[in-house]
């Protein structure tokens, strides 16, 4: 076991020098640094719907899976988080292995959307994306990847329109809102959220940004900024900090009636588990995913427990279900070298065997 650090003047005075130096370098590399920009992939518009747009990814060769994969990230951050980089982008990854890859964006929204509801967000958006690719592949259903919130969208598509998709995976996607170690939920649970959305109409993205930031407020309001001290003489380094920074920061306001029935229906209510998920007058009940499922979960997600996800073993109607953790966190698990690694793998290989 190791004793505590000595602190003696020579050694203070060392660590003096050092950060004057890493802080004059800062000041050359910070001329260097260039306007930094996120995705690595061609992309373009092929479907759309008011701002809510359909893009599908090109790779460098033509897809050899025959069924589209559509993705469906969350509302509360951009969804160029799965395609950060070159290096850091799940998308790229998949596109590598044969997959054709579509995402869904679902805009900035402002005023004139205050009224948008689950339904519009789930059967009008995500359902119109999927009944695009239906037609343009002209094929009865397709793969479906929902990430985070747009995977709690996702499980609630697929359980009110199972026919129209083969198969299902959901990543780091809430499912239990009450398990004990979910900060976020238990802040929410007592919320009036009928008080909060009356006040101030859509919820503002700084309000949101500020709620996930205090999850870890030392990590994420000093320690990585402390941090930057050490990269700033490295040009790269620093313009990956920088993207990292602005695809946190980028972050939409959210429609205010669907932000209020979010919150009553699954963090209030728990409404996967104990039910009362009520999207356009029909109830979901998750034993309707008949569909092959694979449920990716990260062990060290803040966000989204391990357990919040695991729920969804017990709740779904498939014979057919795959887990998959992944060692790190809620963003890790789309920008770290091992999931560069794992993930796209994973994922294709799995998709691979349920189309033999």
């Amino acid at each position: 076991m190791t004793g505590p650090i000595q602190f003696t003047p020579e050694s203070l005075a060392q660590e003096a020098m050092r950060t004057q130096a890493k802080l004059r370098a800062g000041l050359d590399t910070l001329r260097e640094v260039d306007d930094v920009d996120y995705g690595a992939t061609r992309k373009e518009e092929v479907w759309r719907d008011g701002k809510v747009v359909l893009y599908r990814y090109r790779g460098e060769t033509a897809p050899t899976a025959k069924v589209p994969l559509l993705i469906a990230y969350a509302l509360v951050n951009r969804p160029y988080m799965v395609d950060l980089q070159s290096d850091k982008s799940i998308v790229r990854g998949l596109l590598e292995r044969g997959e054709d890859v579509y995402i869904l964006d679902w805009g900035y929204p402002d005023r004139s959307d205050r009224y948008l509801e689950l339904e519009d967000y789930i059967q009008r958006f995500l359902g119109g994306a999927v009944d695009y690719l239906r037609g343009a592949h002209r094929m009865d259903a397709v793969n479906l990847l929902g990430i985070c919130q747009g995977g709690a969208f996702s499980l609630c598509y697929s359980a009110l329109n199972p026919g129209k998709i083969r198969n299902f995976i959901a990543m780091v996607t809430p499912v239990d809102f009450h398990t004990g170690d979910n900060m976020l939920s238990n802040w929410t649970r007592n919320l009036d959220v009928d008080q909060f959305v009356d006040t101030l109409g859509n919820v503002q993205a700084d309000l949101m940004n500020w709620c996930y930031l205090t999850l870890k407020p030392w990590r994420l309001f000093v320690q990585k900024y402390v941090g930057l001290v050490d990269i700033l003489d490295d040009k790269r380094a620093l313009e990956d900090f920088l993207r990292m920074e602005k695809w946190i920061f980028d972050s939409p306001d959210q429609a205010g009636e669907a932000f209020r029935q979010f919150i009553k229906q699954f963090y209030q209510g728990n409404g996967f588990v104990k039910g009362g998920i009520d999207i356009g007058g029909r109830a979901v009940d998750l034993r309707y995913l008949d569909m092959p499922v694979l449920n990716i979960y990260a062990e060290q997600d803040h966000l989204v427990p391990p357990d919040a996800s695991r729920a969804l073993r017990g709740l779904v109607g498939t014979t057919d279900y795959t887990e998959l953790s992944f060692k790190g966190g809620h963003i890790g698990i789309y920008v770290s070298s091992r999931a560069q690694r794992e993930v796209p793998s994973a994922i294709h290989e799995w998709l691979e065997q349920r189309s033999r």
